[in-house]
C-alpha cells in the first residue's frame, strides 16, 4: 500500500463506500485484493481514531438509537466448532441526530446488555447538553440510558405492535411472517416531546448502510470473514458519511451542519489520515 499514490488510494476508497466489495474494487482498480484489505485497514483505523477524538462537546438536541444485524464468517446456527466468539451474527449500534443527520457513536458487537451500555455510555460522554433519546422497544436500552444518563436525558421508547401476514401466519420466501400493524410511544425518563418520538431517520440509516457497505448486503458471498475488517468498514462509512457525503436534504455534509467540519471532506482527504 506505501507505493500507491494519494490518487490510487481516493479511488479504491470511493469504490469500497459506493458498496463495492473488495474482489470487485481489486479488479475495477487493478491491483490485488490484498492491497485492498490492507488500505481498508489503515484507514479505517486511521478513521475511528479521529472520529473517536473529533466527535465531542456535540451541540445534539434530539437523538435516534438503534441497531442492524449482519454475520461475519457465518451466521450464528452454521458457526462451525472451535470458531465461537469469531463468527456469527454481529450487531452495529447506531445513534444519529434528528436534525444535523450526524451519527455521533456507533458500536460493532453483540447484541447484550453489556454492548448496549457501552454504546449509550460512549454516546453520552459526546454530548454537551440535555438531548430528547428516542429507540425502539428493545429493553435493554432502558438500563443503559439510566446508567449513562440518569435523569439528564428526555427518553422514550417507540414500540411497534406486530400481526400476522395472513390467516396462516405465514410471510413470503424473504418476508417475515408478521408486519408492523401499530405502534406505541412511551416515555420513561424526563418529558420527551412526544412528536419527537421517532426512530424514522436511524432506520433509514441502517438502509444507507446496507447500500453503501457490500457486507452488509443480503444474499450474497461479500460478507464479512474478520470481525476486525468489519468493524474498519464500518468506520470508514461513517468517515465518508460525516464528512465526506452531501446530505440531500442539508445541502452540506452532517459534519458541517452540526460545526464539528468546515469544509466537505475529499476521499484524497480521508486517505492521508494514514499519514
Amino acid at each position: 500500500m506505501n507505493k500507491l499514490s494519494i490518487q490510487k488510494r481516493a479511488q479504491i476508497l470511493g469504490m469500497l463506500v459506493e458498496g463495492n466489495s473488495l474482489r470487485s474494487t481489486s479488479r475495477m482498480a487493478g491491483c490485488s485484493i490484498n492491497t485492498v484489505t490492507k488500505l481498508l485497514v489503515d484507514v479505517g483505523q486511521a478513521c475511528s481514531v479521529y472520529q473517536d477524538k473529533t466527535l465531542r462537546n456535540l451541540p445534539c438536541k434530539r437523538i435516534q438509537c438503534d441497531e442492524i444485524w449482519s454475520f461475519v464468517y457465518a451466521k450464528a446456527k452454521n458457526v462451525p466448532e472451535g470458531m465461537e466468539g469469531e463468527a456469527g451474527d454481529v450487531w452495529t449500534w447506531t445513534a444519529i441526530c434528528a436534525d444535523t443527520k450526524l451519527v455521533p457513536s456507533w458500536k460493532v458487537g453483540s447484541r447484550d446488555a453489556e454492548v448496549a451500555g457501552e454504546f449509550i455510555n460512549d454516546l453520552a460522554d459526546r454530548l454537551s447538553n440535555r438531548v430528547q433519546l428516542s429507540t425502539d422497544g428493545n429493553s435493554m436500552y432502558l438500563n443503559a440510558v439510566e446508567g449513562a444518563f440518569g435523569n439528564s436525558v428526555d427518553y422514550a421508547m417507540l414500540v411497534k405492535i406486530y400481526g400476522t401476514v395472513d390467516g396462516n401466519g405465514q410471510g413470503g420466501r424473504y418476508s417475515p411472517p408478521v408486519k408492523c400493524t401499530g405502534m406505541t410511544k412511551e416515555s420513561l425518563i424526563g418529558k420527551p416531546e412526544e412528536k419527537h418520538i421517532s426512530t424514522s431517520f436511524v432506520e433509514r440509516q441502517n438502509l444507507t448502510m446496507r447500500m453503501s457497505m457490500r457486507r452488509f448486503t443480503r444474499l450474497t458471498n461479500a460478507f464479512s470473514k474478520k470481525v476486525e475488517n468489519h468493524a474498519h468498514a464500518v468506520a470508514l462509512h461513517f468517515m465518508y458519511y460525516n464528512f465526506g457525503r452531501i446530505h440531500k436534504t442539508l445541502r452540506v455534509t452532517p459534519a458541517m451542519e452540526a460545526g464539528v467540519s468546515d469544509h466537505v471532506w475529499s476521499l484524497e482527504e480521508i486517505a492521508k489520515l494514514t499519514d
